[in-house]
């Protein structure tokens, strides 16, 4: 939240350029009521989430008394190539082609509405430069709601194998479901997502391919 409330300040220096806040679907919770609008009462159930909410009430802040043009984007689920190491699906992908067990968390039922890394660059231009209110939060999502277990069903039929899946603890923090209304993004930022899960899986897969492939020639 620091971080984001010194570039809020550096922000102040050039009014009427837009400030678009990268904030997260964590800061529902686990929600009631799916597809989710973003009108729904925020209750997070992780630091992360806190933070994130945090910082979007810094944003309209500074909206409201320094005139910042600051508009919140509540991402869900974002994916694809070059994605993290500790997230779900690099560990799926990389476990699978190197024929290591795959570690999931809880039963994986639960669902995420997953949003493919190229759709979420083309929400954040959008915010960035379209005619859309200040002081405006939106929620950012692909529109593929799916199973953990789904996901690691077309992981399997990528690796062209049966999966070793080992079920841990459920994740203290972590919600069961999380899916997003985005009809005020498709209004006002003219945003539509159109990369599916099994598309950006595929891709992100494939690089991960390549990726191992160049590690072990680099060896």
């Amino acid at each position: 939240m620091l971080a984001t409330q010194h570039l809020l300040d550096a922000a102040r220096e050039f009014p009427g350029r837009r400030f678009v806040y990268a904030s997260s679907s964590s800061i529902y919770g686990q929600s009631d009521v799916f597809p989710t609008a973003e009108s729904a009462l925020p209750a997070p159930h992780s630091p992360y989430g806190v933070t994130k909410l945090g910082a979007e009430h810094l944003c309209s802040l500074y909206h409201r008394n320094h005139g910042v043009s600051a508009v919140s984007l509540r991402y869900f689920s974002v994916f694809g190539p070059r994605q993290r190491p500790d997230m779900a699906f690099n560990r799926f992908c990389r476990a699978a082609l190197l024929d290591e067990p795959v570690t999931v968390l809880g039963d994986g039922q639960q669902t995420r509405d997953f949003t493919y890394v190229s759709d979420i660059v083309d929400a954040t231009r959008a915010a960035g430069t379209s005619a859309a209110s200040p002081g405006r939060i939106y929620n950012i999502r692909g529109g593929s709601r799916m199973s953990l277990s789904s996901s690691l069903d077309l992981i399997a039929g990528m690796a062209g194998r049966e999966l070793d899946i080992r079920h841990t603890e459920h994740e203290v923090g972590d919600v069961r479901d999380t899916g997003a209304d985005i009809a005020c993004a498709r209004r006002d930022l003219g945003f539509r997502p159109h990369v599916s899960v099994r598309d950006g899986l595929a891709a992100e897969f494939e690089w991960m391919r390549e990726l191992l492939a160049g590690s072990s020639g680099a060896g």
